[in-house]
């Protein structure tokens, strides 16, 4: 009697694929469709103007129905940003595998990154969404919606990081903290809008670093110099020591620049 076949460890792993698969192909193919209903939105607006564009317009150019549309969309002036949804979510992912000696606000920076790597991805579509962005109130308004989810995330964050051994004069943490998110989210937006400006062309990530390093000296101070490990104090990121005239300095090779500079200046300073 023939014994029936046995599945190997390796025939199930493979059995389970599809599933993964699958749910990784449909969120692409919802992207897309996403996308594509935002660029035939963009192109209406610009040839027949925002007021009268209608949704049937939109998803007729796009080749899909009015139903499909409001899938995707509440209204037609969300359609014009078809890659926040995704954007917040890999910031916050960002926030949740952030290493343990990282300051917290050197993480939230790395989040909002996120969103400039959007933009920067297509250039020509983000500089012609800035212009209708800019000539069309409604789409103006959904854009601030959009940096308000982004800053009520950040705020969350810097607030649950606090370094309890800093003072405090009543309960100012959560100010401290609504503050410091704003502050990076309107420096991203200050070199975005530049970036922008000047039709998506310059050193945009270097730009990024000199804003974001300028909110790091103003409020790195109060929030948490980096995550515990267990009851022990997270390891400093960079040290400096002298050795006669000269000054040795060790790094981990993951530290932020500015606050391997940071250290080094301070033990100039002292010399």
């Amino acid at each position: 009697m023939s014994q029936p076949a046995k599945t190997s460890p390796r025939a199930a792993s493979a059995s389970d694929a599809p599933e993964g698969s699958a749910g990784t192909r449909a969120a692409a193919q919802r992207l897309k469709m996403r996308r594509e209903l935002a660029t035939a939105a963009m192109e209406l607006f610009a040839t027949k103007g925002y007021e009268a564009t209608t949704v049937d317009e939109i998803a007729a150019a796009a080749g899909v129905a009015r139903r499909t549309f409001f899938r995707h969309f509440r209204s037609k002036e969300e359609a014009i940003f078809p890659d926040h949804d995704d954007t917040l979510i890999r910031a916050e992912a960002v926030l949740d595998v952030a290493p343990a000696h990282e300051h917290p606000l050197d993480t939230v920076c790395r989040g909002i990154k996120e969103v400039m790597k959007m933009y920067a991805a297509s250039p020509a579509v983000s500089v012609e969404r800035y212009r209708l962005t800019r000539e069309v109130p409604a789409l103006r308004e959904r854009e601030i919606a959009s940096v308000a989810r982004y800053e009520r995330l950040f705020t969350r964050y810097l607030l649950a990081h606090f370094d309890e051994t800093e003072p405090h004069d009543g309960n100012d943490d959560p100010l401290l903290a609504e503050v410091a998110a704003s502050a990076v989210v309107t420096a991203h937006n200050h070199v975005l809008r530049r970036w922008l400006r000047a039709g998506g062309q310059g050193d945009v990530e270097a730009q990024l670093d000199h804003a974001f390093a300028i909110v790091r000296k103003t409020f790195g101070s109060g929030i948490g110099a980096g995550r515990s490990l267990g009851s022990a104090a997270a390891a400093p990121q960079a040290a400096v020591r002298a050795e006669g005239e000269v000054l040795v300095a060790v790094a981990r090779t993951d530290a932020p620049l500015d606050e391997v500079m940071r250290t080094i200046e301070e033990a100039l300073k002292n010399k």
